[in-house]
Order: structure tokens, then C-alpha cells, then sequence
């Protein structure tokens, strides 16, 4: 029994969600989303959608929570939005971007340039004396987290130093050194 599945989304004001045959799609002050699903069917009434499942298949157990869940999502990435934070350590680690072009200097031998989605919006915040941070805001949750852990890729956080782009809060798993 899926617990997640039978709780009621809400709709928050200034959004409307329109269910068609094959897709949801949500439309608010930030933005527009799309989504596809099968397995499962919404039902709309006074501001609260609920999903129910087709039929009792594990198939369509399982998607039963899962697009409650990206209903939720969709709904409150419209409304609200979603940001990501990613904080590089390291001496000489620095990033800067211009306009939705980010480059990021990490130690290698030349500098990474990545094209971010133009429905994310990057901003990079360097003070002097902290470590610099990648802020990155979009109304759809699956493209920010997905642009976030691509850029961590280039140079994971390794546990002997610390050293590398780390999710601003994550803490990380240290490892003590060779013994003398």
C-alpha cells in the first residue's frame, strides 16, 4: 500500500493544473511544467487533486507515490521554486559565469565550460576569505538537481582533505591519513 500516494495534493493559489489523457501539466507565476504518466488517474475538485491507481499490479503500485510525488513537486516548483547550493573548497578553486555560461576552474590544466539550461537560473558568489558558491534556482526540481549533480562531477568532495564541490550543509565522511 503506497502511504505516500493516497495523501491529497493541494493546489496553492495562482496555480492551475490541467489533467489531460496522457499529461499533467501545471502552470503558474514561474513557469509552465509538463509531465507524462500512465498506470494511475487524477481527480480534480475544489483546489485538491488525488491519484488513484488503475489496478492493484506491482507496476502500478509503484507509480501510485511516485507521481503524487511530481504532482507535488510540479505544484509547488511553479509557485515557489527551487534552489540548489553548491560550495567549491579548494585553494585556487573558483567559478564564475557569464550570463547561463558557467566557468569553473578546479585544479585541472584548463578551465570547465558548461552551457547551462536556459530554464535554470545560475548566479556565482565569490567573497573573499570563503569558499566560492554556485546558486542555482529554476521552478522544475528534476532539471536544477540534475544541472547540480553534474557540475559536482567534475571534481567529487574525496575524504582525506576535503577538497572538491559539495552541496552547501553536506557533510562529509573524513578519513584519518596514513599513520606514521
Amino acid at each position: 500500500m503506497s502511504r505516500v500516494g493516497n495523501n491529497p495534493v493541494a493546489i496553492t493559489e495562482g496555480v492551475s493544473v490541467e489533467i489531460l489523457a496522457d499529461k499533467l501539466v501545471v502552470k503558474g507565476k514561474l513557469g509552465e511544467l509538463e509531465q507524462p504518466y500512465d498506470g494511475v488517474s487524477f481527480e480534480q475538485n475544489e483546489g485538491i487533486v488525488t491519484v488513484k491507481r488503475n489496478s492493484e499490479s506491482k507496476d502500478h503500485k509503484s507509480k501510485h507515490g511516485l507521481y503524487r510525488a511530481l504532482l507535488a513537486n510540479m505544484i509547488e516548483g511553479v509557485s515557489k521554486g527551487f534552489t540548489k547550493e553548491l560550495e567549491l573548497v579548494g585553494v585556487g578553486y573558483r567559478a564564475s559565469n557569464q550570463g547561463q555560461k558557467l566557468d569553473l576552474a578546479l585544479g585541472f590544466s584548463h578551465n570547465i565550460l558548461l552551457d547551462i539550461a536556459p530554464e535554470v537560473k545560475v548566479e556565482t558568489i565569490s567573497e573573499k576569505g570563503k569558499n566560492p558558491i554556485i546558486k542555482l534556482s529554476s521552478h522544475d526540481k528534476q532539471l536544477v538537481g540534475f544541472v547540480a549533480a553534474k557540475i559536482r562531477s567534475f571534481r567529487r568532495p574525496e575524504p582525506y582533505k576535503g577538497k572538491g564541490i559539495k552541496f552547501v550543509g553536506e557533510i562529509i565522511r573524513r578519513k584519518a591519513g596514513k599513520s606514521a
